[in-house]
């Protein structure tokens, strides 16, 4: 995004409303009180109070950083996330590509989830294990940048058609934690490579 007044402009990310026949905007763009609905990449005269002409324009950064309670990852900003209150004090945040690679984070505020990893696991790849796929797992830390280590498991579901990498690893403290959790299909690993890289680089837990 390109600024246009350090003071005066206001984003709003919410979708816009009817404005008469034309199509709806993703963005209304607010200077000094004038709104303006647009699109990234798309350019708007506006007539500020006064009667002063102002062309502006709205960028997409090509990345942006996503916090949760107790962590931040950067992300792909055409790549939303999505918050589900799970109950029993459990939000989980879910990043999908279009591939359909997924990144999950449960934050938990009453247990330490680290010893949910085989439980996890389980769940999400029984229905793949009942139809006759070959299931291998073993241990695995990750290091973050700044020191802090999560454990958890490296698995691989196999058809005979394809396979899907699954990634579960933890991190807490008695009453609470946050649990990570990435799947790419094996046909889209060295695409999807670099989004899980960026995650797993930018990944700062505040715990």
């Amino acid at each position: 995004m390109r600024m246009v007044s350090a003071a005066a402009l206001t984003l709003i990310a919410l979708c816009a409303g009817p404005a008469g026949a034309e199509d709806l905007k993703a963005f209304k763009l607010t200077i000094d009180g004038v709104t303006v609905d647009i699109d990234p990449g798309e350019s708007a005269n506006v007539t500020l109070p006064g009667g002063k002409q102002s062309k502006v324009t709205l960028e997409r950064n090509d990345f942006a950083t996503f916090s949760g309670g107790s962590f931040s990852f950067v992300h792909p900003s055409n790549i939303s996330v999505t918050k589900t209150d799970l109950g029993e004090n459990i939000t989980q945040y879910l990043m999908a590509s279009a591939l359909g690679t997924i990144v999950v984070v449960q934050e938990y505020g009453k247990m330490n989830p680290v010893f949910l990893n085989q439980l996890m696991l389980q769940e999400m790849t029984k229905e793949s294990v009942q139809a006759g796929a070959a299931l291998t797992q073993e241990p695995t830390t990750r290091k973050l940048a700044d020191g802090k280590e999560l454990t958890g498991i490296l698995a691989k579901v196999t058809t005979r058609t394809d396979t899907a990498d699954f990634e579960i690893v933890g991190f807490g403290h008695a009453d609470q934690g946050l649990l990570f959790i990435t799947r790419v299909a094996g046909e889209d690993a060295a695409t999807e490579k670099p989004l899980i890289d960026k995650f797993w680089q930018s990944l700062k837990v505040k715990l």
